[in-house]
């Protein structure tokens, strides 16, 4: 299997399970199995009712647990509205024009732009801090969307010490906050 399936399939798992998801289950099932049996296997035991319950809970009251990659470098600061103008502009020299109510650093959004743009994989590559980090605490909560950010980190090069330094300065300092005025 090729790394553009396994994202595009990602990106459809890591999206919110409603009637759309299920849905497409079947199809994902059989384009993707093999690298996402364990968290097929949990979705469907939980059930459409539990595993939106999990959603919520995980990814929307979870700050660890962010799907908005930015957040993880650069916090809820000015500095992340520069990322994310930055991240459009990359999105846009490439053809992709978001939907309006799309930030560009969703990772549904980037795996989608990995999926069918050569060089989604670098954006994912240079993001692979806030990956490992939202991988480690997808596996302390032992939530079934570990398999899926287990994949997708699987999916690219191995990380380096570089990467290893910067998820743990990342996990030590927790995302910057803004500093006006000289003060925290």
């Amino acid at each position: 299997m090729t790394r553009p399936v396994i994202w595009q399939a990602a990106a459809h798992l890591l999206a919110y399970p409603d009637e759309r998801f299920w849905r497409r289950l079947p199809l994902i099932r059989e384009a993707a199995e093999p690298y996402f049996t364990a968290f097929l296997g949990l979705a469907e035991e939980l059930g459409p009712g539990e595993l939106a319950a999990h959603y919520v809970d995980t990814f929307d009251l979870q700050r660890r647990c962010c799907l908005y990659l930015t957040y993880y470098t650069d916090g809820d600061t000015r500095r992340r509205g520069e990322s994310l103008a930055g991240l459009k502009h990359r999105y846009r020299a490439a053809g992709w024009e978001l939907m309006d109510d799309e930030l560009p650093d969703f990772l549904p959004v980037m795996l989608e732009f990995a999926a069918c743009e050569p060089s989604g994989a670098e954006l994912l590559q240079e993001h692979r801090a806030g990956l490992e980090l939202l991988l480690t605490a997808l596996t302390e909560r032992d939530s079934p969307y570990r398999h899926v950010i287990g994949t997708v980190c699987a999916a690219l090069p191995p990380l380096t010490p570089a990467d290893r330094d910067r998820a743990a300065r990342l996990a030590a300092g927790g995302p910057p906050a803004e500093s006006v005025g000289g003060y925290r």
